[in-house]
Protein backbone atom coordinates (compact mmCIF):
# COMPACT_ATOMS: atom_id res chain seq x y z
CA UNK A 1 0.00 0.00 0.00
CA UNK A 2 1.21 3.54 -1.23
CA UNK A 3 2.08 5.84 2.02
CA UNK A 4 -0.38 7.94 -0.08
CA UNK A 5 -3.23 6.06 0.87
CA UNK A 6 -2.37 5.09 3.89
CA UNK A 7 -1.81 8.87 4.70
CA UNK A 8 -4.96 10.18 2.69
CA UNK A 9 -7.44 11.41 5.30
CA UNK A 10 -4.37 14.25 6.73
CA UNK A 11 -2.92 14.85 3.12
CA UNK A 12 -6.52 15.10 1.56
CA UNK A 13 -7.60 17.59 4.57
CA UNK A 14 -4.47 19.34 4.13
CA UNK A 15 -5.02 20.13 0.46
CA UNK A 16 -8.64 21.51 1.35
CA UNK A 17 -6.87 23.81 3.69
CA UNK A 18 -4.89 25.07 0.92
CA UNK A 19 -8.16 25.11 -1.18
CA UNK A 20 -9.91 27.48 1.39
CA UNK A 21 -6.68 29.64 1.03
CA UNK A 22 -6.56 29.91 -2.35
CA UNK A 23 -10.46 30.61 -2.32
CA UNK A 24 -9.09 33.39 -0.25
CA UNK A 25 -6.98 35.18 -2.24
CA UNK A 26 -10.21 35.00 -4.95
CA UNK A 27 -12.19 37.19 -2.48
CA UNK A 28 -9.71 39.16 -1.75
CA UNK A 29 -8.79 39.83 -5.64
CA UNK A 30 -12.55 40.68 -6.67
CA UNK A 31 -13.02 42.71 -3.51
CA UNK A 32 -10.20 44.97 -4.34
CA UNK A 33 -8.12 44.14 -1.32
CA UNK A 34 -4.91 46.02 -0.51
CA UNK A 35 -2.05 44.32 -2.11
CA UNK A 36 -0.28 43.86 1.23
CA UNK A 37 -3.20 41.60 2.05
CA UNK A 38 -3.20 39.91 -1.53
CA UNK A 39 0.75 39.11 -0.75
CA UNK A 40 -0.40 37.96 2.65
CA UNK A 41 -2.29 35.45 1.46
CA UNK A 42 -0.71 34.26 -1.12
CA UNK A 43 2.72 33.62 0.98
CA UNK A 44 -0.15 31.18 3.57
CA UNK A 45 -1.06 29.60 0.43
CA UNK A 46 3.03 29.20 -1.24
CA UNK A 47 3.49 28.50 2.99
CA UNK A 48 0.64 25.74 2.79
CA UNK A 49 2.15 24.10 -0.85
CA UNK A 50 5.19 23.85 0.72
CA UNK A 51 4.06 22.00 4.05
CA UNK A 52 1.87 19.63 1.93
CA UNK A 53 4.89 18.63 -0.20
CA UNK A 54 7.74 18.78 2.07
CA UNK A 55 5.05 16.09 4.49
CA UNK A 56 4.87 13.95 0.91
CA UNK A 57 8.69 14.01 0.56
CA UNK A 58 9.27 12.93 3.84
CA UNK A 59 7.09 9.96 3.72
CA UNK A 60 8.60 8.89 0.42
CA UNK A 61 12.15 8.73 1.93
CA UNK A 62 10.81 6.62 4.84
CA UNK A 63 8.90 4.63 2.81
CA UNK A 64 10.79 4.20 -0.84
CA UNK A 65 14.22 4.92 0.43
CA UNK A 66 14.49 3.82 3.81
CA UNK A 67 14.91 -0.41 4.04
CA UNK A 68 12.56 -1.74 5.27
CA UNK A 69 12.59 -2.85 8.71
CA UNK A 70 16.10 -0.32 9.27
CA UNK A 71 16.94 -0.17 12.65
CA UNK A 72 16.91 4.00 14.35
CA UNK A 73 20.26 5.00 14.58
CA UNK A 74 21.67 2.73 11.96
CA UNK A 75 23.63 4.39 9.19
CA UNK A 76 21.07 4.38 6.33
CA UNK A 77 18.14 5.75 8.87
CA UNK A 78 20.53 8.38 9.97
CA UNK A 79 20.93 9.45 6.58
CA UNK A 80 17.25 9.69 5.58
CA UNK A 81 16.66 11.33 8.58
CA UNK A 82 19.70 14.34 7.66
CA UNK A 83 17.99 13.84 3.85
CA UNK A 84 14.49 15.20 5.95
CA UNK A 85 15.76 17.77 7.69
CA UNK A 86 17.17 19.41 4.24
CA UNK A 87 14.19 19.10 3.01
CA UNK A 88 12.21 20.59 5.72
CA UNK A 89 14.75 23.56 5.77
CA UNK A 90 14.32 24.08 2.25
CA UNK A 91 10.29 24.20 1.96
CA UNK A 92 10.39 26.70 5.15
Amino acid sequence: MSHTIREQTKLVHRVRKLRGQVEAVERALEAKAECAEIMRLLAACRGAVHSLLAKVIEDHIREHLLAPGSQAGSPRAEAADDLIEVVRSYFK
